[in-house]
């Protein structure tokens, strides 16, 4: 069994800053691409940012310049730090990791159960 666990949402006000942690547990062999996505209500859930097992990462253009994305490999922890938050950055965040339970295996693909980051204008 594979767990992910979110931690660091709560409410802040426009133009602050917070810092999700996604922390992934159980029988891991290796964790492939790791990204955040959200889910405003009405609205369909959207890639926020993503970094490959290298370090590559990619973010969504509403994001860009304010959200910085980080992992470590070692502790199988994924980070977001998210700045200069705005009104149209709340929603509920989810960790999403893409990873194999076995040398060979396919990659399975797990979700966090999410956290919910509200911004006060």
């Amino acid at each position: 069994q594979v767990q992910l666990v979110e931690s660091g949402g709560g409410l802040v006000q426009a133009g602050g800053s917070l810092r999700l942690s996604c922390v992934a547990s159980g029988r891991i062999f290796s964790l492939d691409v790791m990204g955040w996505y959200r889910q405003a209500p009405g609205n369909q859930r959207e890639l926020v940012a993503e970094i490959t097992s290298s370090g590559t990462t990619n973010y969504a253009d509403s994001v860009k310049g304010r959200f910085a994305i980080s992992r470590d490999n070692a502790k199988n922890t994924m980070y977001l730090q998210m700045n200069s938050l705005k009104s149209e950055d709340t929603a509920v965040y989810y960790c999403n990791v893409k990873l194999r339970l076995g040398e060979g295996s396919p990659l399975f693909n797990y979700w966090g159960q999410g956290t919910q980051v509200t911004v006060s204008s």
